[in-house]
């Protein structure tokens, strides 16, 4: 099973990323549970929070692990992410996240590059030019990870088009090694 991380900055077109590659390569999508439970909260997000929201995310790849299927499956977001906002916002991370992450999950990458408009909801808060200085650190973060990454940019249909490219090319590889 080939197991695909859809990472960046907020508003670069992930989740719409991950549900076309899903159906693309008859694969399944696993949503952005972060946006899901701040979304329900009726206060302001807190470190706890986080740590459920990373939890969340463990539980969501361990149940993965133990399915036995050949489709690929695509996250939306993932434990990087959530290790940033640990950092940023709060100035620690939890070892349980550190540990997962040095665990190697993922077979790939595609980190969306900050290339669409913004579009500001109601959980979005870094908007401008916090875009890049996020999908810099996004990717210092993979990097470190030693697993491969491509970085998605483009508008629309182009933009999907580089990210089916993107995953063929590394199954092409992948299957080969």
């Amino acid at each position: 099973m080939l197991k695909i991380a859809i990472v960046g900055p907020e508003s670069t077109g992930k989740s719409e990323l991950s549900v076309a590659l899903a159906s693309h390569f008859g694969g399944s999508y696993v949503p952005e549970f972060a946006r899901i439970y701040i979304e329900n909260l009726d206060k302001p997000y807190t470190f706890d929070d986080v740590c459920v929201i990373a939890n969340k995310q463990i539980e969501e790849q361990d149940y993965f692990l133990k399915k036995d299927t050949k489709t690929p499956v695509f996250f939306d977001t993932e434990l990087i992410i959530t290790k940033v906002w640990f950092e940023y916002c709060y100035k620690q991370v939890p070892e349980f996240v550190t540990k997962r992450i040095a665990e190697s999950y993922f077979d790939l990458y595609l980190l969306c590059y900050p290339d669409l408009p913004w579009i500001p909801d109601t959980v979005r808060e870094h908007g401008g030019d916090d875009r890049l200085f996020f999908y810099e650190w996004y990717k210092c973060e993979i990097e470190l990870t030693g697993i491969p990454y491509t970085i998605i940019k483009g508008i629309g249909e182009a933009r999907t088009k580089n990210a089916i490219n993107a995953v063929n090319n590394f199954k092409k590889s992948f299957l080969h090694e």
